[in-house]
């Protein structure tokens, strides 16, 4: 079995003590035994938005997207808090119609060569609220799972809820959280990434979305025990 992770510095691990804790590796990682080898790959930067992922899907992706037997997505964040943080130092309202538009032609087109290009099952993440202390990220943030909705359920992609995930223990799962507002990521921060129990908890709960009837919800749980951080 092949998985194939896209997405931007969530899925790449900005901010976890190594890059083998985010989520996608520990996905594989404990799916991995005796009787089921998982192989995985990810394409994901930090910095990345929905533009630059469908360039590095259209150029890059090819031979991991075609291989695999699951591709998940996880994309918008950096869309949407750039918007967000134009909005805030221009002192001017979020462009919403600007950002749904190119935020929806580029992930349809994500979607698109995806299933063009294979058979694998594909699975969206919904964007979690790192600022859940501001109107303005909280009503963003709802419109932009409002079209991963839209397009999942256009293309035959299942959504993976990983905003309930996140609800109410940001404070807990998310590295550097401060107050959870917008103003926190103008200090030269950006307090949105997952920490070390973040992907732990991205990983046990998309588990069961990668590998159907798998046991990897108990495996990744149970190293709460004997994993700090």
């Amino acid at each position: 079995m092949i998985y194939t992770a896209l997405g931007d510095s969530i899925t790449y691990g900005e901010n976890a003590s190594s890059l083998a804790k985010a989520y996608p590796r520990l996905a594989v990682s404990a799916m991995n035994s005796d009787s089921c080898k998982v192989r995985g790959f990810v394409l994901a930067h930090p910095g990345w938005n929905s533009h630059d992922l469908l360039d590095a899907v259209i150029w890059r992706g090819g031979p991991i997207i075609q291989s695999a037997s699951v591709v998940s997505v996880w994309i918008g964040g950096v869309d949407l808090a750039n918007a967000a943080l134009s909005s805030l130092k221009s002192n001017k309202p979020l462009a919403v119609k600007q950002f749904v538009t190119s935020y929806r032609r580029n992930l349809g087109a994500i979607f698109t060569y995806i299933r063009k290009g294979c058979r694998a099952r594909v699975i969206c993440c919904t964007q979690y609220n790192p600022f859940p202390n501001s109107p303005l990220a909280v009503e963003s943030i709802s419109g932009l799972n409002q079209i991963i909705t839209e397009l999942a359920q256009h293309f035959n992609v299942t959504v993976a809820p990983a905003h309930k995930w996140f609800e109410g223990r940001q404070a807990e799962l998310i590295y550097g959280y401060q107050n959870g507002k917008i103003e926190d990521a103008l200090s030269g921060q950006l307090p949105i990434h997952p920490n070390d129990r973040g992907h732990r908890v991205i990983a046990s709960r998309l588990a069961p979305y990668l590998f159907p009837q798998s046991q990897t919800y108990g495996r990744i749980s149970a190293r709460k025990r004997t994993t700090k951080r």
